[in-house]
């Protein structure tokens, strides 16, 4: 049976917009689409987890069942909660989703600004240009 893990999820805060639980699936949604929380990955108890964040057992609990509705975690009665097998392809899934539709608003809000094909397309080129040359440096480091 996998080791249950200390989850880093950085800060879960009212002050941060969201609801709380809301705050934590999207933390395990990252730390499972980064790879940090490979599949079969037990992740702590309701209780632990609730007194790491200073939240409550419901708050934690209520996570668990989103991200267990979401195919990224499963249960196991009397074993654990662990991270699904194809949790981190939903969690990449996800995010291309999100990403196909930031991409599919930008065109939009560009063609009602009276941008033309070619000079969204650019727009586009140019963004990417940054995040080529690291993609670039970081093969080379490594």
């Amino acid at each position: 049976m996998p080791n249950s893990i200390s989850l880093s999820l950085g800060p879960i805060s009212a002050a941060v917009p969201g609801a709380l639980y809301q705050q934590i699936v999207a933390a395990v949604k990252r730390e499972v689409g980064a790879g940090r929380l490979a599949p079969g990955s037990a992740l702590p108890s309701f209780r632990v987890l609730a007194e790491e964040l200073l939240v409550s057992v419901i708050t934690v609990k209520r996570a668990y069942e989103e991200l267990e509705r979401e195919g990224i975690i499963y249960r196991r009665q009397g074993l654990g909660t662990f991270v699904a097998e194809f949790g981190h392809d939903r969690t990449r899934a996800a995010h291309r989703a999100a990403a196909a539709q930031a991409i599919t608003h930008a065109i939009q809000a560009g063609r009602e600004a009276g941008m033309t094909d070619r000079e969204l397309l650019q727009t586009f080129k140019d963004a990417l240009k940054p995040s080529q040359s690291r993609d670039v440096s970081q093969r080379r480091a490594g």
